[in-house]
């Protein structure tokens, strides 16, 4: 069954071309390969994306559901009709006061607790429908969302939850659907019925709530803290309820539990880990407080307006017009007429100096041809197409000014950094240096004085820099220091309770995340992630198959979407929380091969990745229990939808990018490993991607590596490097562009790893191991205050222990020589 489903993952494009088309669906059969950059000869549109937390909110909702669960929208509905008209009869839920939904909600609850699980999950299966809005009494999806809405709130205040987390913890530990699950050459649908009903529930009450709006009344603003509250505390079984998730996880990627809906289990991980301890915004804040409190200097800007503000740089040639292009360089090279550039990367419509008639140098670039990823030209920099220069008249010098001088990012400078350019100038001028000392500048010669000053003023001292200084502080000094104040956090809460299995989450939702990878090929021996799309019956029609063809490929998306946001909120408020944390998790997942996972992930034709019509609107929620149901050709699953760009698969690649800039910052073994993998051609064919912010966060990466790559790299690609100055921030003694070799030399890698390893060590040991800090512990040596130390004993002690003395004291010779010998 799992090689049925995967000839069917072909995504389907809109596209006015049908021999392209055809062409287009051989090639992405599956996402295979995925390496031609073959995207039609026309620009790519600016994508108009606005990057957040989540997407609308009525997306968020629909993709709960799997189009093969439509069904079971009318089942919900039958068994919540046959139960109310049994209690309230001749009336509808919308007819009921307050009161009277509060008894009937009531009545469900206490029909939970009944034994027989085909009864419970009738039951459970009417509260889904309250949950998602008693649409069949609805005429809009407006009226759907406002009274699931208005449901969801009355059934937390009821106490559904916890019912809900107690069923949920018992088809958890149900060991015989799990050895039943086990034993079953192929699972479907129906073997995770009870624990998709549940854990449907449970979503709709933790994103409906999380999600504010400008009508919510005081009350409902008091129930939404005091569930955010309840969600992050340790009060489900001693543990936050995230950990009860990923507990889940791991059960299902160990292969002992292979029939639970994973897709349910991590959006609501991800949401619940969004609710619990905030999104970006939450983030930007919770930093500026924190900077604040620690008495440092204000951030310079706010990052998140900055990259919202950004302007997205126009994509390379297709490839189609480079061997066009390349035909026009061979016949005219002979009359040597000068290239004109098109506006590809660079800020102002201008020709760049450095690439004016050096074509023939740069096709010759041995560096430009990684592992035959992408053929003899790069699509990035060999953007020209051959045309007579315009007249100078038709280019009035204004155009020129058209846009805004001004670097977007103010610079910045580590305290380090000014410590090594005062030690290499004293070296040069004084002959000897001082340390760590950055104010004393007697006899160096002006122009070192001047740096200095302008290195001072922007001058940034990281929230993380302060926590290593404090943490080495407490590390040299545990007794003067005394016991370190740590704040309970929701974070630090959710820490300490994945501390203990820490490797095994990270390791469980790397394999899920290389499951749901285009570019993955299905192996026998590879996780199920399709346990709860496949249907029992498989399809018998063509047009049944491209259905669920396009549900199993929507299906893997929305699980990438789910974990990239999770672990790139979990790195940013570990990170925030103690950098310490953060290494942690960044650790193991470097260990766990997450750099060339996400490597693998990008190595795919991206333009067809970020533009797939994986979607159905006419099946989306709550649009599919509203509106009566067109039928369904195989021309409208082919068109699919109207948009530009599929709004999720821009998120999770963002996203992806973001962690593997986390995971690599500032680590040279971890830069290594990019340009060993031959990262390079790679991200460079992301930049095709219209959109600023990935734009952005492919050029660090690109960035960092720069100086790896080669003198002849760098040459061959000036347009990159351009956009890297124009587009990433500054650090004023940051000779990246350059590759000096003393900044380029063989580095330790092993090394820094390990050092890293034993300061993460320690600290967990410190603030975690409580019997770590025994032998620090005082002793009294009073014999007065010992033996007045009150004693607790046990309730029958005085029955026996005059015959323990008798026994023990009394009966026993004392060998008063051998105690003075001893002495």
């Amino acid at each position: 069954m799992q090689q049925q489903t995967d000839d069917m993952e072909v995504p389907l494009l809109n596209d006015s071309n049908s021999n392209r088309q055809k062409s287009q669906a051989q090639e992405r059969d599956g996402f295979n390969h995925q390496q031609k950059d073959s995207e039609g000869s026309m620009e790519s549109p600016n994508l108009e994306f606005e990057y957040g937390d989540m997407d609308n909110f009525t997306v968020e909702l629909s993709e709960l559901y799997s189009y093969t669960e439509e069904p079971e929208f009318s089942l919900n509905r039958d068994y919540f009709e046959e139960d109310f008209k049994n209690h309230v009869k001749g009336r509808r839920w919308m007819e009921l006061s307050m009161e009277e939904q509060r008894v009937y909600v009531m009545r469900l609850l206490d029909a939970l607790e009944v034994t027989d699980r085909d009864k419970r999950l009738k039951v459970a299966r009417a509260i889904l429908y309250l949950a998602q809005g008693v649409f069949d009494e609805c005429d809009t999806e407006a009226d759907v969302l406002y009274w699931s809405r208005h449901n969801v709130f009355l059934l937390y205040d009821m106490g559904i939850f916890t019912a809900l987390l107690e069923l949920l913890s018992m088809e958890i530990d149900n060991n015989q659907a799990c050895s039943s699950a086990v034993r079953k050459p192929a699972i479907s649908l129906a073997d995770s019925t009870e624990l998709r009903v549940l854990l449907s529930i449970m979503y709709l009450m933790v994103e409906t709530i999380r999600v504010e709006t400008e009508g919510d009344s005081p009350e409902r603003k008091a129930a939404r803290e005091a569930f955010r509250t309840e969600l992050g505390s340790p009060l489900y079984n001693g543990e936050p309820f995230a950990l009860l998730l990923f507990t889940m996880v791991t059960k299902f990627c160990c292969m002992n539990a292979p029939h639970f809906p994973m897709k349910k289990v991590l959006l609501l991980l991800w949401k619940t880990i969004l609710f619990t301890l905030g999104g970006f915004e939450e983030l930007q804040e919770l930093k500026v407080r924190m900077r604040e409190q620690l008495n440092l200097s204000p951030l310079p800007e706010d990052s998140i307006k900055v990259v919202r503000h950004m302007r997205a740089a126009s994509p390379p040639a297709s490839a189609m017009e480079l061997i066009e292009q390349q035909q026009q360089q061979k016949r005219g090279r002979r009359s040597r007429r000068p290239l004109v550039k098109q506006d590809s990367l660079d800020t102002y419509n201008e020709r760049d100096p450095f690439k004016n008639d050096d074509a023939r140098d740069e096709e010759d670039d041995p560096e430009d041809v990684d592992s035959g990823i992408e053929g003899e030209v790069d699509p990035l920099d060999r953007d020209v197409i051959i045309q007579p220069p315009p007249p100078p008249q038709l280019r009035p010098p204004t155009e020129r000014v058209s846009f805004p001088r001004g670097l977007p990012w103010a610079p910045k400078v580590r305290e380090k950094d000014i410590e090594h350019f005062l030690e290499t100038s004293r070296n040069k001028f004084i002959g000897f240096t001082l340390g760590n000392d950055i104010d004393t500048l007697v006899g160096l010669p002006r122009p070192i004085h001047e740096s200095v000053k302008t290195l001072k003023q922007h001058k940034y001292v990281s929230i993380a820099e302060v926590q290593i200084k404090r943490e080495e502080e407490l590390q040299q000094c545990p007794m003067t220091m005394g016991e370190e104040a740590v704040e309970e956090t929701p974070a630090e809460i959710l820490y300490l309770g994945m501390l203990p299995s820490l490797s095994q989450y990270v390791i469980a939702l790397l394999k899920l995340l290389l499951a749901a990878a285009p570019t993955s090929k299905a192996k026998t021996d590879s996780i199920n992630i399709l346990a709860d799309v496949l249907p029992e019956e498989m399809p018998i029609t063509v047009l049944q198959s491209m259905k669920l063809g396009i549900d199993v490929n929507r299906h893997k998306e929305i699980i990438v979407k789910a974990i990239s946001a999770l672990l790139l909120l979990l790195l940013k408020h570990f990170k925030l929380n103690h950098i310490y944390q953060f290494e942690y998790v960044a650790q193991h997942l470097v260990f766990a091969n997450c750099i060339p996972l996400i490597l693998k992930f990008f190595n795919q034709n991206i333009m067809s990745y970020i533009s797939a019509k994986n979607s159905i609107c006419a099946l989306d929620f709550p649009h599919c229990v509203v509106h009566e149901m067109p039928e369904l050709t195989a021309e409208s699953l082919e068109a699919g939808d109207s948009n530009q760009f599929c709004w999720r698969n821009l998120f999770s690649c963002i996203n992806l990018l973001r962690i593997l800039n986390k995971i690599t910052k500032w680590k040279h073994s971890r830069t290594m490993m990019l340009v060993v993998f031959k990262s390079a051609p790679i991200l460079k064919r992301a930049l095709k991607v219209k959109q600023a912010m990935m734009q952005l966060y492919v050029l660090k990466l690109l960035k960092i590596q720069t100086k790896y790559l080669g003198r002849q790299w760098r040459k061959s690609n000036m347009k990159t490097m351009s956009a890297i100055y124009q587009k990433v921030r500054h650090r004023l003694n940051d000779d990246w562009a350059y590759g000096n070799d003393i900044d380029a030399r063989p580095w330790d890698f092993q090394a820094e790893e390990c050092a890293l390893r034993e300061s993460i060590e320690k600290f967990n040991a410190r603030r975690y191991d409580k019997n770590q800090n025994s032998e620090f512990t005082p002793v009294d040596n009073c014999l007065q205050s010992v033996l007045g130390q009150r004693v607790d004993l046990p309730e029958d002690f005085h029955y026996s222990y005059e015959m323990w003395l008798e026994r023990e004291v009394f009966s026993q010779p004392i060998q008063w020589e051998g105690l003075l010998q001893a002495q």
